[in-house]
């Protein structure tokens, strides 16, 4: 394998040299490349910016892709026009893990940067909101509970259709899209917790792969057809699990206008905030923390998001958050390994580093001692 990617990045030297039609740089690139999370993305550039000041490396160049698109980008194999590191709001798939190693990234090195809380969150000139995940859930899936128990096409239009506590105020929700680990983690985390209000969706959500009878009676309940049960088997190849089947039923969003899809730009979901006191968003803690004069968090079953309830994991969207390092460019790109140093050194994410300051919830001594080994030995992720 070594050897292999060293002539990749010979062959884009050489295309360089003879001037080819290519898009691959050289393998003299001399600046890390990163790609993925919009949340992960203000911490990466205080980092790189740092880095870039204090080390003979040039400061690493960032894109904010999303970290679906990032680690699509990450995985597509190895070689100086492939990006070095990517970021992730979410912990890497096993389909995404796959990927990487059916292209020849069979080096993937794992880094836990910290953790993140999800804010739902609405101008500060409006009331704050006190939630429930419930009603999460009833405003923003595409398909609920109806009286008979059958899941119906969402139905709610405003707030207080979905609990009369709430205010008559029409459901405008502005958050991420399906490339984003914020977006990711909010169905897992919001409203999927949501759905598991609902006893039958609950009992479907415990069911095992050898239990499709029960599986099967649930559906029928839920008034879903059995058709729904063969075609995620055919996809997974094998008997799927009731929690397979209750994401198919629960993670998909409403189409009808209500969420809206504001790309992976959470500054400009603020700025949407401010100009509309009606609508709510959905962005990272750290963009909360920031904005702060602008905009405010909702409670949500009961606890408002804040350093220190993400920290103690009583606030219940609250995720951690991730790079990923291509073991294989580590010394064909200078930096890579420095560049992870310094971003998990304790002046950056320690309890009082320049990264805590931004927002991002610091790792326990132990998880960040764990994180600098492997940086250290290049540990080779498992799935």
């Amino acid at each position: 394998m070594k050897t292999n990617v060293i002539m990749l990045f010979q062959s884009a030297a050489v295309a360089a040299l003879l001037g080819a039609s290519t898009t691959a740089p050289a393998a003299s690139r001399d600046t890390i490349s990163i790609v993925g999370s919009s949340t992960v993305y203000p911490f990466a550039t205080v980092v790189a910016e740092r880095f870039g000041r204090s080390t003979d490396f040039k400061s690493p160049k960032i894109e904010s892709t999303g970290t679906g698109g990032g680690l699509k980008l990450f995985c597509s194999g190895v070689g100086a026009n492939t990006p070095d590191v990517t970021n992730a709001s979410r912990r890497i798939k096993k389909s995404e893990f796959d990927n990487c190693q059916s292209n020849g990234v069979d080096n993937v090195v794992e880094v836990l940067v910290g953790y993140d809380g999800i804010a739902i969150a609405n101008s500060a000139k409006a009331p704050q909101l006190t939630l429930s995940l419930r009603d999460v859930y009833l405003a923003l899936a595409k398909d609920v509970p109806g009286k008979n128990s059958e899941l119906i096409a969402n139905p709610y239009n405003t707030w207080k259709d979905v609990n009369p506590q709430l205010p008559a105020v029409n459901i405008e929700v502005l958050g991420p899209p399906p490339t984003s680990g914020t977006r990711d983690a909010f169905v897992e985390l919001a409203m999927a917790g949501g759905a598991k209000s609902n006893g039958d969706l609950k009992f479907l959500y415990k069911l095992g792969a050898d239990q499709e009878s029960e599986i099967r009676t649930v559906m029928k309940k839920l008034g879903v057809s059995g058709a729904v049960y063969d075609a995620i088997a055919q996809s997974k190849g094998k008997a799927p699990k009731g929690k397979d089947v209750f994401k198919a039923l629960v993670y998909a969003v409403r189409e009808d206008g209500v969420y809206i899809e504001a790309g992976e730009n959470d500054n400009l979901i603020v700025q949407k905030l401010e100009a509309n006191p009606n609508a709510v968003g959905i962005f990272g803690y750290s963009f909360l923390e920031e904005n702060g004069d602008k905009v405010q968090g909702s409670v949500v079953d009961g606890v408002a998001p804040s350093f220190e309830s993400i920290a103690s994991g009583n606030y219940p969207v609250s995720r951690p958050l991730y790079f990923y390092i291509k073991g294989a460019h580590v010394g064909k790109i200078p930096g890579i390994q420095e560049y992870a140093v310094e971003f998990t050194s304790n002046r950056a994410m320690g309890e009082d580093g320049y990264l805590t300051e931004r927002g991002l919830i610091p790792l326990e001594n132990a998880e960040r001692d764990a994180v600098r080994e492997d940086i250290k030995t290049l540990r080779q992720l498992e799935m």
